[in-house]
């Protein structure tokens, strides 16, 4: 998991939550869509940070010794 991928997640939940107003009969008979959006906006976020966290630990240190 990318940083990439924790902003789609949070672009498509914050999405489903505020910019799509009806859904079609079928779907919300199976799933909640605001419930579907919370998830991901969740997700997302948790991605985000976790994605962060690891990039910052990644720094690495190279040593040369040069002999003369």
């Amino acid at each position: 998991m990318g940083i990439g991928l924790g902003i789609l997640l949070l672009v498509l939940g914050l999405v489903l939550l505020f910019a799509i107003n009806e859904f079609p009969a079928s779907v919300q008979e199976v799933v909640d869509p605001t419930t579907v959006g919370w998830i991901l906006v969740v997700a997302g976020g948790v991605a985000l940070v976790l994605a962060l966290v690891t990039q910052r630990s990644r720094t690495t240190r190279v040593e040369e010794r040069h002999e003369i």
